[in-house]
């Protein structure tokens, strides 16, 4: 959990709710859980048919929001206006929009709680923070933003997540979440409440119960490629790449690609390395130290120049995938040049 995030969970969940919110940034599933949270302590059960508005930003604008937000509740003590997609609001963008907010967000209604979320889209800017509106949701009450993570930081987070619901996980089965699904957070939240439902009392979440209640192969996947890769088992790393291109939607090149160049970037990181302990590569990788011997192998097996080569051979791989260079060559056969340089 993102400390600021947990710290703000934490005063909602203990009732030190402020009167306004402008929770941001390029993770929805923070602002999601926020927002989930405030609406299950803002507002009683029995009174949220009258004082519990949810509104989406592209089906209203500044006016109605703030029309909602300084309507006194209905026989309660308050009432609770959350905004969704507020970057969708219209006129969002407008200075006597913003000016709206800015003045709302100075002298809020103490019996009435605002939570904008306002989520980066891609190829757009973000929320400003220097802007006066913005600054003014910070002044009066809760400002935060949050940033998508790191894909080297999403193990952890499975981990983390799955702690937090009460359950062991291997340090293998977070890596295969986080290479299978990568750094979607709502989706890894969706899987991993799979699992939790159909796992026996006790039972931790292995590598093969990933496989089995994920629907990952388990002789087919991204860990068994680079495995037969760094052994230069030639069959084997030519058999993954013909499932892979049989099953093109469970296994889209680019996050294929996204996998290696990872990989092998880390491969780099240890045969620069003056520390070879697994205690002193951990850290420097970002990975648990359960997989450095995986990739103290992979340094002996490949020396530095050849790594390099292999990293260039990705580029070329990735640029091909987006028409460059090759455009008639489909996805499969683009990886298995790929496996063929690397092997070769």
């Amino acid at each position: 959990m993102i400390p600021a995030v947990d710290a703000l969970l934490k005063d909602i969940r203990n009732k030190r709710i402020a009167p306004v919110y402008l929770i941001h940034g390029d993770e929805p599933y923070y602002l999601d859980r926020i927002a989930e949270e405030l609406e299950k302590v803002a507002v009683p059960v029995a009174e949220r048919g009258f004082n519990q508005f949810v509104l989406f930003g592209k089906e209203t604008d500044a006016g109605a929001v703030l029309n909602y937000a300084r309507r006194y509740p209905f026989m309660a003590e308050r009432q609770l206006v959350l905004v969704k997609e507020a970057q969708q609001l219209n006129g969002i963008n407008d200075k006597s929009t913003q000016t709206l907010f800015e003045d709302y967000a100075l002298n809020p209604l103490p019996s009435t709680i605002l939570m904008l979320c306002y989520v980066k889209e891609d190829g757009k800017p973000g929320l400003d923070e220097r802007k006066a509106w913005v600054k003014a949701f910070g002044a009066k009450g809760k400002l935060l933003g949050v940033k998508k993570l790191y894909d080297n930081k999403i193990p952890d987070w499975v981990g983390e997540y799955c702690r937090e619901q009460g359950a062991k996980v291997s340090p293998k089965a977070c890596q295969l979440l986080a290479d299978h699904i990568g750094n979607d957070l709502k989706r890894l939240a969706g899987e991993i409440d799979k699992i939790l439902i159909n796992l026996h009392v006790g039972e931790e979440i292995s590598a093969a119960t990933v496989e089995r209640l994920v629907g990952i192969s388990k002789e087919y996947n991204v860990f068994e490629l680079q495995k037969a890769l760094v052994q230069r088992d030639v069959l084997k790393a030519n058999q993954i790449v013909d499932y892979f291109g049989r099953n093109p939607k469970d296994n889209p090149l680019v996050v294929i690609l996204a996998q290696l160049f990872g990989y092998f970037s880390k491969v780099i990181l240890v045969q620069a390395s003056k520390d070879q302990t697994d205690k002193g590569l951990a850290p420097l990788l970002g990975v648990n130290p359960f997989f450095v011997k995986d990739y103290l192998s992979a340094a002996r097996t490949f020396p530095l120049p050849k790594v390099a080569a292999i990293i260039s051979a990705i580029r070329r791989a990735d640029a091909r995938s987006k028409g460059i260079d090759s455009p008639t060559m489909n996805e499969s056969d683009i990886l298995r040049e790929l496996v063929f340089d690397v092997l070769h």
